[in-house]
């Protein structure tokens, strides 16, 4: 009989608690609801960078599950309700003209080898029905990123190769100019412009990406760069971590004109969570990183926004934002706005869906173009860590080395003498 009525105790406790918090917080309720619907889509996480910097990407030492020193881990990301990530393949600029290349396919790998090692939790994807057969089983579709053009050493078979291995973004710069396009740092006036935006090889670049069906990222780039792209790009475009210029004016956000023409492309701005570009100071809050999304959808429309929170990638995040498990509170945030349930799926996943869509649609549509295999002029790519083969120089395919040259001068005056 005691037993019966101490039950009966806890019972009404426990729906006494629910209803309290259901009251107490009922957006929160909402978003949990809508991200269960629709999968929460984060354009870029730099957490293969932390295995690098921390662990050499030796994961064999790494529990990802128990992991504190990151934004990120296991439990983070199943509170953070995240249905799919673009992990970010990067690796520093001062990797240009040297073992970019290299480094990059370390980064790729690292993304493969967590799949394989946490099947429970990650399910590599490459495509948007990968994403949503991933959200079916309850996982974390798992695609990857590459931040930088310096990291494909302005070569389009290599572009090709680190598709074919799952890339399925490139952002054009990052914080360096490459051969072939300019940095943000351009607009900012720290660097000079090398190229006006995009070169001609950048422009094949744009071209070759969308045959192949990969998503261009316009983080990082200059003004310039941006609205070239969109000129010319049959499929839509992404900024995969970036804010409002208006909100923040920041050289690393978007800037009005440019969100109106990203609405013309049905493309995406994914909003970044870095202070620094969302407040553009030392500190921030939720409310902060929400009028980031007011103004993108004031300006853009509801159907160019998503997120992209940096995490792993930053060293400065808003209060209440320090991890990848509070994400739910922008969704709530965004709720108390009184965005719409349609509006808040089409931030979650819904847009980043379409365009991933639309890019393979553009792909299949250019199925019988061939691959562009022009290479970019030798004389732009030059540098001492760098050979000519298959390059025609002066009329020949390599030049004589110095010994080379010394020996047929021997030769050559011998046969002169002796005759």
């Amino acid at each position: 009989m005691l037993s019966n009525v101490i039950s009966a105790v806890y019972f009404s406790l426990w729906v006494s608690s629910c209803v309290v918090n259901s009251a107490e917080d009922p957006y929160m309720t909402r978003a949990l609801r809508l991200m269960s619907e629709t999968p929460l889509i984060d354009g870029h996480n730099d957490l293969p960078w932390q295995l690098r910097k921390q662990f050499n990407n030796e994961l064999n030492k790494v529990d990802l599950h128990t992991l504190s020193s990151t934004h990120t881990n296991i439990k983070k990301i199943k509170d953070g309700r995240l249905g799919a990530q673009f992990w970010s393949a990067y690796v520093p600029c001062e990797t240009q003209y040297k073992d970019a290349v290299r480094q990059t396919l370390e980064q790729i790998d690292v993304v493969h080898r967590m799949c394989q090692e946490y099947p429970d939790t990650f399910m590599f994807a490459t495509s948007a029905d990968d994403i949503h057969k991933a959200f079916g089983m309850n996982k974390t579709a798992s695609l990857i990123g590459v931040e930088g053009g310096h990291s494909i050493d302005s070569s389009l078979g290599t572009l090709r190769t680190m598709y074919h291995l799952g890339v399925r973004y490139l952002t054009l710069t990052h914080s360096c100019n490459t051969p072939w396009a300019d940095n943000w740092l351009v607009d900012s006036g720290s660097e000079p412009s090398e190229h006006n935006g995009l070169s001609p090889f950048g422009k094949q670049l744009v071209v070759e990406m969308n045959r192949l069906g990969m998503l261009i990222d316009l983080a990082h780039v200059t003004v310039a760069v941006m609205s070239q792209v969109l000129d010319m790009s049959k499929a839509p475009v992404i900024f995969s971590h970036s804010s409002a210029y208006s909100i923040c004016p920041h050289k690393r956000n978007v800037p009005d004109d440019i969100l109106r023409r990203v609405n013309h492309t049905r493309g995406i701005v994914m909003v970044n969570f870095y202070n620094d570009y969302v407040t553009c100071s030392k500190t921030a809050k939720i409310s902060d990183v929400a009028d980031h999304f007011d103004h993108i959808k004031k300006v853009g429309g509801a159907d160019i926004v998503g997120f992209g929170g940096d995490y792993d990638g930053v060293t400065r995040l808003p209060e209440g934002l320090e991890d990848v498990s509070k994400v739910p509170k922008v969704v709530a945030e965004l709720l108390k706005r009184n965005w719409t349930d349609e509006e808040v799926k089409a931030a979650l996943g819904n847009n980043l869906l379409r365009v991933l869509k639309e890019a393979e649609q553009v792909r299949d549509s250019l199925k019988n173009t061939r691959p562009d295999d022009v290479p970019i002029p030798y004389d732009e790519v030059k540098n001492t860590c760098r050979t000519s083969y298959g390059y025609q120089i002066s009329g020949a395919i390599r030049p004589l080395s110095s010994v080379a040259l010394v020996l047929t001068l021997v030769l050559q005056a011998t046969v002169v003498f002796t005759a």
